[in-house]
């Protein structure tokens, strides 16, 4: 089996992926390999920057509709809110290793340099954020909110590699061939922003931590007192924001 088809295993897109069908009115189609993905794109400018937001597992391009584009807009950005296979409108069943394979065609779609793409990974959507700075290192700048640093951790607390049919050894194998994330942030020469909070119960802050320690380019961590995994950006807002906007702004 390989690392590709291993990722791809049913067991963890059950007990990883909770796709909602919410609808996006006017989806910006993405295709690939037979499957339309209805992201959602928000432009200001053709000469702006765009920041690429990738959600959590539990959440939909919807749910960032009200107020975020908006947000991001004001900053001097335009936004496209990515969509995964299942969710939303989007076809496809949500199967980790080929939600991964379409990030090349997410960033492709805009037809813009790399220079002026900036990324942003929500939860396990900073898996496919890192994803796509491990396929396009000359981006202008990375996001991490909430961020995993350790994908086999978070595996391993759902799956037993026998459901899989494969090994530890196998898993951790697979996960290194696909979603090598301290070799891509080590290549990574871009800023990078990290926001996690002290009291995140789902994915613990020494994850930021180690994804922060992990940067070779210009980092900054910020560790928010208040807040949880889920409502970080809505606790914090004022400061969440001009953090975000201080850092575009810098790019």
């Amino acid at each position: 089996m390989t690392s590709q088809s291993l990722l791809n295993h049913p067991v963890i897109a059950q007990r990883y992926f909770f796709p909602r069908s919410d609808p996006v009115a006017v989806p910006f189609w993405i295709e690939r390999d037979g499957v339309r993905l209805a992201c959602s794109y928000h432009e200001i400018s053709a000469k702006a920057k765009t920041l690429v937001h990738f959600h959590g597992n539990g959440e939909v391009v919807a749910d960032y509709l009200d107020g975020f584009p908006q947000l991001i807009g004001k900053m001097g950005c335009n936004c496209l809110l990515a969509e995964f296979r299942g969710y939303g409108n989007s076809t496809g069943q949500p199967l980790l290793g080929q939600m991964l394979e379409d990030v090349p065609a997410i960033i492709d779609a805009l037809g813009r340099a790399p220079e002026d793409i900036i990324l942003f990974g929500r939860s396990v959507g900073s898996l496919f954020a890192l994803k796509a700075v491990g396929l396009f290192p000359d981006v202008a700048g990375l996001i991490l909110e909430s961020a995993i640093a350790d994908p086999l951790e978070r595996l391993l607390l759902r799956i037993h590699p026998r459901e899989i049919g494969t090994t530890r050894e196998g898993l951790v194998q697979a996960v290194e061939d696909i979603l090598n994330i301290r070799g891509y942030l080590k290549a990574f020469q871009k800023p990078t922003l990290i926001l996690h909070t002290r009291h995140d119960g789902l994915i613990d802050a020494s994850h930021a931590e180690r994804l922060a320690s992990w940067c070779s380019g210009p980092s900054h961590l910020h560790i928010f007192p208040q807040g949880s995994h889920n409502d970080i950006m809505f606790t914090n807002g004022p400061h969440y924001f001009a953090l975000v906007r201080d850092f575009l702004e810098g790019l």
